[in-house]
């Protein structure tokens, strides 16, 4: 069954693609039936019982992926849910979030997929939400990176904004990232981003730089944005002074939750943290059903 007209403007509304939502959905449906069907549902319980059930905070957290979750429920049919919470609420533990009614069968064949997608999302945007509370009045942003399970990238960093964080490249098209191995293979950071300007000229191009020198070198070619790789605060606080406003900065590396705020006093633009996305602990949401 397809995504209602109502549940894909919502999903456009909070920049999701509602045919990529459709299709994961599908995806993960069809690998949790692996071409067979619920043996254990389909054998206990009558093709025509109704239940209804709600989705409810086993801890507290930032909520994501609820019309995700209900992009699974209208995969199987079931369009009687009701959303309780905004997409990046603070929630406390014993929330019902989503209230749903329907076959009872749908409802358990769907249970693990939504609980899979909220409990994964959830957890992504609680994480954020310390990383960026950690770093508020500073002026930085939290930034996350393409440290993503495949194929869940549009969720994940959907899940980062939830968190209110900041997304940078969804994809490699969206803009460059000169790195050392690109440096290594083009001869040098000049003929790097000469060929990216040549090849690519409307695009945004970020490099990467290991030293403070490596950043007087490179400034004169006005990147958009250099990327500090592994420098201390002390460190990004003296690059802040040399770009002096030039470019903006991005510090990556060696920040954790402890010296977050270090990072950010420094006076850069962003930290980029890979962990928003390959480190955070999933959100505990469980599924309450009643049978009517």
């Amino acid at each position: 069954m397809a995504i209602s007209e109502v549940l894909s403007k919502q999903l456009q509304e909070l920049g999701l693609d509602p045919k990529n939502v459709a299709n994961i959905v599908a995806a993960t449906i069809a690998e949790d039936l692996a071409g067979g069907e619920d043996v254990t549902s389909n054998a206990t319980i009558p093709a025509d019982q109704i239940s209804s059930a709600e989705f409810v905070t086993r801890k507290p957290g930032v909520i994501a992926g609820l019309h995700i979750a209900a992009a699974v429920f209208e995969s199987e049919g079931l369009t009687d849910y009701e959303i309780m919470v905004s997409e990046g609420a603070y929630v406390d533990a014993d929330r019902p979030i989503i209230r749903i009614k329907g076959n009872t069968r749908k409802l358990l064949l769907t249970e693990r997929t939504a609980l899979n997608f909220l409990g994964r999302l959830s957890g992504i945007a609680t994480l954020t939400n310390r990383w960026v509370s950690e770093v508020k009045g500073s002026g930085a942003k939290i930034r996350d990176t393409r440290k993503t399970t495949p194929l869940l990238r549009e969720f994940e960093k959907f899940a980062v904004r939830m968190g209110g964080g900041t997304n940078h490249r969804l994809s490699l098209s969206d803009a460059a990232l000169i790195k050392d191995n690109h440096i290594a293979a083009a001869g040098g950071v000049a003929a790097a981003f000469s060929q990216v300007r040549e090849k690519f000229p409307d695009a945004e191009i970020e490099i990467e730089v290991d030293t403070l020198q490596q950043l007087v070198e490179v400034l004169p070619l006005k990147p958009d944005l250099v990327l500090l790789d592994n420098m201390t605060p002390a460190q990004c606080a003296e690059a802040v002074a040399i770009a002096a406003g030039s470019t903006e900065l991005e510090a990556s590396g060696g920040i954790s939750l402890e010296n977050a705020k270090a990072y950010a006093e420094s006076g850069v633009n962003y930290l980029a943290i890979g962990a928003l996305t390959h480190s955070a602990p999933v959100l505990d949401i469980g599924l309450d059903v009643r049978t009517e």
